[in-house]
């Protein structure tokens, strides 16, 4: 690949980041949205998060991760829905997933 390709896409991306940062508060003052329509958005937000750390927990390529990495992503989240402190929420869900796969639980 061209060094100057990358430089392009580079500038493109960034031009186009910018432009939707931009676009936010500039339309805001344009459009109303109405307090349903914010509510839905805001649980769509919640939803696709939780969607992305289903498929990083339960799969590795296309095929199920095992049991020990969602188990450890289980301990860190009720961890965090507790609010533990961050280090105790990611050390305790690594643990939890090394030991489990020390044991031999794939």
């Amino acid at each position: 690949m061209d060094p100057m390709d990358l430089i392009v896409a580079g500038g493109v991306l960034a031009v186009g980041t910018f432009a939707f940062r931009f676009a936010g508060p500039v339309l805001k003052a344009r459009f109303t949205v109405s307090p349903k329509a914010e509510k839905l958005m805001a649980r769509s937000a919640v939803v696709l998060l939780a969607a992305l750390v289903a498929v990083a927990a339960l799969t590795e390529g296309h095929e199920f991760a095992g049991f020990a990495r969602p188990a450890g992503v289980l301990v860190g989240g009720v961890l965090a829905w507790r609010k533990a402190p961050f280090a105790l929420v990611v050390v305790a869900a690594a643990a939890t997933a090394a030991l489990l796969r020390l044991a031999g639980v794939p």
